[in-house]
């Protein structure tokens, strides 16, 4: 199998800019993040009554993890000048055109970040937060999921 071509070129420029580095291939790991993820989204679940933006970290971990699994199985990892950013920047320019399911995972990011960094005038995040987003985390999820399969070390 080769590596995915879809997105090559703004993956090698990930690589040089710093965003993402190359590290060994590793279904394992790519493993572990997704049960991790699953994880999150049960554990999310179940914390959204009681702790909205608990439960909205963890959904949000949830997207973020799979989509490294993606990268993990590649031997590609986000650097910390890259962050989330690199990991939702480089996922999406792998899925082209089909990218469209990691699309809200900008959002999740921002809404989490506002949470975990809120100014004066920052609402809340609430239940209904967690009830709206959670499926769009659990999309992403299962996307990763199914595309894992077909994904090659990146050479």
């Amino acid at each position: 199998m080769t590596r995915w071509a879809t997105g090559a070129e703004q993956i090698m420029a990930m690589l040089t800019a710093g965003e993402l580095e190359q590290v060994a291939p590793s279904p394992q790991n790519a493993a572990r993040l997704l049960a991790e993820a699953d994880r999150h989204l049960r554990s999310a679940a179940l914390l959204g009554p009681d702790d909205p933006a608990g439960a909205y970290d963890m959904l949000y971990a949830a997207a973020r993890k799979a989509m490294a699994a993606a990268l993990a199985v590649q031997g590609l990892r986000a650097t910390s000048k890259g962050g989330h950013l690199a990991v939702q920047d480089a996922v999406t320019h792998q899925l082209g055109a089909t990218g469209s399911v990691v699309r809200p995972f900008g959002r999740l990011r921002r809404t989490r970040n506002d949470a975990d960094y809120p100014r004066l005038d920052s609402p809340e995040l609430t239940v209904e937060d967690v009830h709206e987003d959670l499926p769009k985390a659990r999309q992403i999820v299962s996307a990763m999921t199914a595309l894992l399969p077909h994904l090659a070390p990146w050479r």
